[in-house]
């Protein structure tokens, strides 16, 4: 007989790794153009802290490092204004706001840059 009850005992992500080549350049993109807390530094790595979840930035163990198939979307409520005031302070436009999909009686919206290390993340609004 088998138990097909969902069990987990996860509660939410507690930390989420990104690899950076440079710690220093990446602490300053994401604390000073992204925006987000940072908590404190340790050698090669980084941590900063995003509504409860800590996003931990950490050395890359190999020069060939390429960014991976991983996209962070950090959910804002103005998409246009974060969205230009990202852009104005040095985050590489990917992709513009624009309409994703609708999701009952709002529409999620979406805005695409990438990291000075070519990692892909979003801004993210249901309007």
């Amino acid at each position: 007989m088998s138990d097909n009850r969902p069990f987990s005992a996860v509660r939410r992500i507690g930390q989420i790794a990104l690899s950076v080549h440079d710690l220093d350049r990446g602490v300053v993109f994401y604390r000073d153009v992204v925006g987000l807390k940072f908590l404190f530094q340790a050698p090669n790595v980084a941590f900063f802290d995003v509504a409860g979840v800590r996003l931990m930035l950490g050395l890359a163990e190999s020069s060939e490092f390429k960014p991976e198939g991983t996209v962070l979307y950090f959910d804002v409520a103005d998409l246009d204004a974060n969205f230009t005031a990202m852009h104005e302070r040095g985050a590489e436009v990917e992709q513009a706001p624009h309409f994703i999909a609708k999701l009952g009686e709002k529409d999620l919206w979406m805005g695409f840059f990438r990291d000075p290390f070519g990692n892909l993340f979003a801004l993210m609004s249901e309007r």
